[in-house]
């Protein structure tokens, strides 16, 4: 597992992938932050973060596109489960190396609220804390996504796209409960399988552990999804 997460993190750097994200992340996150605190001089981070849960939908496919879909068109894919390592080890190392460049770029975004502090505007830590753990929860079920959908198609464009409408679908689905009368059911099922509605408790400055359980499984269910996926193809 070690040196699948060593080899794919390489990997970023040594092509253009690991850059291009690091570079569009960092400067779509100054944006966000100049527009939502800095200009307007507010303590207010939650729409920061907010934002940036949205702008994560659509920006780490980049990361993950690649994972499996670029192995499979390279006809590696059979090396990787033929080598020394568990298809549960080779899926794992794959998820920790985006998973690090994701939660390296969140973190380093989180500094800009440093900037605020010479200016004397004061901000909740424990706030602003809750939303990092809240974005970073949240980041591994996309970067989970984004791994298996990569490991059902050779094409990274495909890979993408579908990794973009599974995590939306997560995002929006607790707003199509709004439209479900409040005595029925399936709203009950709708809102507990809201990613986005989980989200808001942290930036409401609660620590919701059902939440994070709630996260932590739909990653590891998605995890589980991909190493089957591989473990069928291995005896196929």
């Amino acid at each position: 597992m070690l040196a699948i997460f060593k080899r794919e993190l390489r990997s970023y750097f040594t092509g253009v992938m690991g850059y291009v994200f690091m570079v569009i992340f960092l400067v779509a996150a100054a944006a966000v932050f100049c527009y939502t605190t800095l200009f307007s001089m507010s303590a207010d981070v939650t729409s920061y973060f907010v934002i940036m849960l949205m702008f994560s939908a659509i920006i780490l496919p980049i990361l993950t596109m690649k994972s499996f879909s670029e192995e499979r068109k390279l006809k590696t894919e059979q090396l990787l489960m033929t080598a020394p390592v568990s298809i549960t080890g080779m899926v794992i190392g794959k998820f920790l190396a985006a998973y690090v460049m994701f939660a390296s770029a969140v973190v380093f975004t989180s500094l800009y609220f440093l900037i605020l502090i010479p200016y004397a505007i004061t901000f909740k830590l424990a706030l602003l804390l809750g939303n990092i753990v809240a974005l970073l929860l949240v980041g591994s079920v996309f970067v989970s996504v984004g791994l298996f959908v990569s490991s059902l198609t050779e094409n990274q464009l495909s890979a993408a796209v579908g990794t973009i409408a599974i995590i939306l679908g997560f995002l929006t689905v607790g707003l199509l409960s709004s439209l479900i009368p409040s005595n029925y059911a399936i709203r009950y099922v709708l809102d507990s399988l809201s990613v986005f509605g989980r989200f808001t408790t942290f930036t409401s400055g609660y620590f919701d552990i059902s939440a994070v359980v709630f996260y932590l499984s739909l990653s590891a269910l998605f995890l589980y999804l991909t190493v089957r996926i591989y473990d069928r193809r291995r005896y196929n």
